[in-house]
């Protein structure tokens, strides 16, 4: 089996298996609070940078999709990709992580792209991508037989489409099914070359009470369409496409509810004038 390098161990995360299960503990221990709601947890939207800065945050969403719930497969909807970009899947093989690796569900794979068009990576031909692979350590923790099949959308409505037909192929295929979005908000500071409020703590209460604010509400509310535009015009999210298609699928697997666990950004982990902003999303269906 082709295996998938991990690109970012060692650097965004942890590279060996008992570095990277020590900090997953370590995380566990200041993990935000999963709601107290009625149903099952069917999917969720997670942030991207470093464990350092957004993997307290990555962690407390996929382990509040563990809870009660048991998965066959993650769909995964990641990449950083602009209104032109083109679709991307990883089709077979598996992707490595320090705590073992990640197969991919090559047969939910290979009825999609007999549907829709994409760009295949592979174990030896691929882009690094950040967006998807800080997430897999956390998955094999909390699900340990997991498949995958990582998507890369832009932000156009027909990527709701191919979420949607991933999620029906998924449950046609009798597979228990969760699905995962990954972006950032706000990326703010001279770093970015974004700084429409100046800097200091007057920008980082506009990022935090206005920018973050819209697309955070937007994600709750489950309106996939309407965030994507947000996060156009106002540059509020990095991956509008996997986020809006994260809703999507998760509206297919049955959600019909949206809950913000925590939401802080990199400047509360270490105040810096180039800043970006955090999301932890759970999407829960009835039980």
């Amino acid at each position: 089996m082709d295996i998938r390098r991990a690109d970012f161990a060692g650097s965004w995360y942890p590279e060996l298996r008992s570095d990277c299960l020590k900090e997953i503990e370590e995380l566990e221990h200041s993990a935000f609070m999963c709601p107290e709601l009625k149903g099952r947890a069917v999917g969720g939207i997670v942030p991207h940078a470093g464990w350092y800065y957004s993997g307290l945050l990555s962690l407390s969403v996929i382990r509040c999709m563990k809870m009660g719930t048991d998965a066959d497969t993650c769909i995964i909807f990641g990449r950083h990709l602009p209104i032109s970009g083109r679709n991307f899947m990883m089709k077979g093989g598996a992707w490595a992580t320090p705590l073992g690796d990640l197969v991919i569900d090559s047969e939910i794979a290979e009825k999609l792209s007999n549907r829709f068009p994409f760009t295949v990576e592979t174990a030896s031909r691929h882009e690094p991508d950040n967006t998807i692979e800080l997430q897999l350590p956390f998955l094999k923790y909390y699900f340990p037989q997991i498949r995958i099949l990582p998507l890369g959308l832009p932000p156009v409505a027909a990527s709701f489409d191919i979420a949607i037909s991933a999620c029906e192929i998924s449950l046609a295929m009798g597979r228990k099914t969760i699905v995962l979005g990954s972006t950032d908000l706000t990326h703010y500071g001279p770093n970015y070359d974004f700084t429409p409020h100046g800097t200091g703590n007057k920008a980082v209460s506009w990022v935090k009470e206005v920018n973050d604010r819209r697309s955070r509400h937007l994600m709750v509310s489950m309106d996939a369409e309407a965030l994507v535009a947000e996060a156009l015009r106002s540059a509020s999210a990095c991956c509008g496409g996997a986020a809006g298609s994260a809703i999507e699928a998760a509206r297919t697997l049955g959600a019909s509810r949206a809950e913000e666990i925590g939401y802080y950004t990199s400047y509360d982990v270490r105040a810096d004038s180039s800043f970006v902003g955090y999301s932890g999303i759970v999407f829960y269906a009835a039980a």
